[in-house]
């Protein structure tokens, strides 16, 4: 018995199962999607999920701010 019944040619899931919505940029701090991107995965095409998997490295860097060193204090 094989598993090929359960291989698809399409694009899997970025999901890494750290399902968090960061709260002033709207990405997930796991796959980077959208919450409206994560709700419609399934119904997506494998076009349009390439689409959105070729946008996730672009969007990392809007993730990463300095939460701390010399610009927090002299902004206090």
């Amino acid at each position: 018995m094989t598993d090929d019944v359960w291989k698809r040619e399409e694009p899997e899931s970025p999901c890494v199962k750290v399902c968090s919505i960061h709260p002033e940029v709207g990405l997930c701090v796991g796959c980077l999607r959208t919450r409206e991107e994560i709700a419609t995965w399934g119904r997506m095409t494998p076009a349009e999920r390439r689409e959105v998997m070729a946008e996730l490295p672009d969007r990392a860097p809007r993730m990463h701010k300095r939460r701390g060193g010399r610009q927090a204090r002299v902004q206090r």
